[in-house]
């Protein structure tokens, strides 16, 4: 079975087909941190306009130093990129082998990269009715087929589910030892930091920590992610690395996001009290089922009433835009999945649902 490879977050092509301008669109479909960038970053890239003159730092040596510091790591154990997608995309490059694995329900670019690159990818499917939980069991049987990397995200995308750390280090220790190279997607792990995998990463040649900066930092438009792992891994993903492939400007908000301690404190709080809001209030709403997420979204089943596909269309009319999960591998259009916005946004969306299911909530 071959994925639709389409993703949320297109609101320039909504907007035109509205004949509206993007700024209409209220996003649901791409969980970006609704509290726009931290204050900051403005007048960072306003500052780094006079050094568009010259070539951007390939090494990126300014932000991978204050990452360092932020995670307590080396720089020598990080390698910054556009965006973490363009480090997905070098993974077949940096194992050998020609089969992978894929824990799904999952974001499509992992199946794309691998097929760009010519591995073979195969699916360890977690049950929505089991709270998306790895099966061991089931892992060690996958594993033993033969696999040279094995992806997994954390929190799960777009599940929002979180593979605890002593249950992550079991994961690891049973892909390296059947000779998987394990890769861990933690781009939305700064609502749940504690969870991170990084420390693993640093200690081991088996694994890498795949991290962004366009969600919780709201960058989507700048294109900005890093990886974590030890320093002979990171030796070698640099290498494969386009030359200045992160710019200038990238580079700049990047710094200056993450010395606003101050602003992830409000992001954390936001997120979590609206989470809390908006599936409380689809609760009420009969026919949807959200489930737990730790993450700035929420992945909401629905058992009666349209599905996804014609729920976005219809929704779209009122200016709303959501994700159907209908092209996830291991779910279709029961499932949607809801960023987590402004209290406003959010009750303008539960009112809508509510419109749709038949009920005033």
């Amino acid at each position: 079975m071959t994925t639709n490879f389409t993703h949320g977050g297109n609101v320039f092509a909504v907007a035109r087909s509205l004949g509206v301008a993007p700024e209409e669109i209220v996003d649901f479909s791409a969980s970006i941190n609704p509290l726009g960038p931290a204050p900051g970053v403005r007048e960072a890239l306003a500052d780094a306009f006079d050094r568009l003159v010259h070539y951007p730092d390939n090494d990126c040596t300014a932000l991978r130093e204050a990452l360092a510091e932020g995670h307590g790591l080396s720089p020598e154990q990080i390698v910054v990129a556009n965006g973490s997608t363009e480090l997905i995309y070098l993974m077949p490059r940096l194992v050998e082998g020609k089969r992978a694995l894929i824990v799904a329900p999952a974001f499509s670019e992992y199946e794309r990269a691998l097929e760009l690159a010519g591995w073979e990818a195969d699916f360890l499917y977690l049950r929505p009715r089991e709270g998306f939980r790895i099966s061991l069991g089931h892992l060690e049987e996958k594993l033993a087929q033969g696999c040279g990397l094995l992806f997994l995200a954390n929190p799960g995308n777009p599940a929002g589910n979180v593979v605890r750390p002593e249950e992550l280090e079991q994961v690891v220790d049973r892909a390296v030892a059947a000779g998987a190279f394990v890769v861990i997607d933690e781009a939305f792990i700064d609502f749940c930091e504690a969870n991170s995998a990084k420390r693993l990463t640093v200690r081991t040649a088996g694994c890498i920590v795949l991290r962004s900066m366009t969600k919780f930092y709201a960058l989507p438009g700048l294109r900005l992610g890093y990886a974590i792992a030890s320093e002979r891994v990171i030796s070698r993903l640099a290498k494969l690395r386009e030359p200045w492939s992160v710019n200038t400007l990238a580079q700049a908000a990047g710094c200056a996001s993450l010395v606003d301690a101050a602003y992830r404190q409000a992001t954390i709080r936001h997120a979590e009290e609206e989470r809390g809001f908006l599936a409380g209030e689809l609760r009420k709403i009969p026919g949807l089922v959200p489930y737990p997420t730790a993450a700035n979204y929420l992945l909401v089943e629905i058992t009666s009433g349209p599905r996804s596909g014609e729920l976005r269309e219809r929704l779209i009319g009122e200016r709303l835009l959501i994700r159907s999960c209908g092209n996830f591998m291991g779910l279709d259009d029961r499932f949607m999945r809801l960023a987590v916005r402004k209290r406003v946004e959010n009750e303008r969306l539960v009112a809508a649902l509510a419109g749709v299911y038949g009920t005033c909530g």
